[in-house]
């Protein structure tokens, strides 16, 4: 243990699956963080301390709260002789599909770990992050917590061992974020899925995430948009917020290239040529009004960072 230290890291949102990636693809979204402070401590275990932000309580049980669980992940894989605690500030949304678990493991990890003598490299921490995540959902998406902890669009290649690539992004494109006054629970949206597809959505399914990585490389727009649409999970999702269909033809209608679900919901995610985003939030605007559907806007860099960690005196 660095001795005498605290530090403080903090992850942001996220955008799991962008659409053609069901736990395949995730983009970090810096309009809001997660904040945590780990103090060293003599008693062994985690504990939680102050609880600010969005909300001001949280489960003090390790196996209900994703920051615990995460920092008691990294302490048994170091051997740490140690405990900690851990002040958890909310910055994103729960259950509204912006990561928010995820940032929360994910800044308990890069915090607990900066305490220690020898810290673990982004690679191993992010299996233990993940188990912060599996208090949300078990098994764990990766989606989040890979774009939480690295930044930028990362893509799940493997998960055992894991191999985890940053992608490009098309260069002059802006990302909106809605996220209507409701609530989704990842499990639960997890439990409409069907375990099963037709062949023929399958090979739709695969000809979409290829163009859109290809689109990624080459920076073609027209092929970005065409590989830019779900009709795996999207569809099987739609009663969780029937409103979708008319926000995304608003979207495209607008000049969006692409318009979905923001991991499991209800957040929606539209992204749009730089010089399209004030006609597309407008018109977006006017379908949720429509609609009589109250959400508020995020926006943030298309490239957004990922963890930061300081060591406090």
């Amino acid at each position: 243990m660095r001795t005498g230290k605290s530090a403080r890291a903090s992850a942001p949102a996220s955008i799991g699956n962008l659409a053609v990636g069901f736990d395949v693809l995730g983009l970090a979204f810096d309009a809001a963080r997660d904040q945590v402070i780990a103090r060293p401590s003599e008693t062994p275990g985690v504990q939680l301390g102050r609880v600010s932000g969005l909300v001001d309580s949280l489960p003090g049980e390790v196996e209900h709260n994703c920051a615990l669980a995460a920092a008691r992940a990294v302490l048994d894989a170091a051997g740490a002789g140690f405990g900690v605690v851990l002040d958890v500030d909310k910055g994103v949304p729960l259950s509204a599909g912006m990561g928010g678990s995820a940032a929360s493991a994910v800044a308990a990890a890069g915090a607990v770990n900066a305490l220690l003598d020898t810290p673990f490299d982004l690679e191993p921490l992010l299996p233990l992050a993940m188990e912060g995540e599996r208090v949300s959902a078990d098994p764990p998406p990766w989606d989040n917590v890979m774009a939480s902890l690295y930044g930028g669009l990362v893509l799940a290649a493997r998960l055992d061992p894991p191999l985890i690539r940053p992608l490009p992004l098309p260069q002059g494109l802006s990302c909106l974020l809605w996220h209507p006054d409701r609530k989704v629970e990842t499990q639960a949206a997890r439990a409409l899925l069907s375990d099963t597809v037709p062949l023929t959505t399958a090979v739709e399914h695969a000809r979409n995430l290829a163009g859109f990585i290809a689109a990624c490389h080459s920076g073609e727009l027209e092929l970005f948009a065409s590989g830019l649409c779900d009709i795996l999970i999207e569809p099987q999702r739609l009663p969780l917020l029937p409103e979708l269909s008319a926000l995304q033809e608003a979207a495209l209608s607008a000049g969006a290239l692409g318009c979905s679900f923001s991991g499991s919901g209800p957040s929606i995610f539209a992204l749009m040529p730089d010089d399209r985003f004030d006609a597309v939030k407008a018109a977006m605007q006017v379908a949720l009004n429509a609609a009589d559907l109250t959400a508020t806007a995020y926006t943030a860099p298309l490239v957004s960072q990922g963890l930061k960690v300081e060591v406090l005196p």
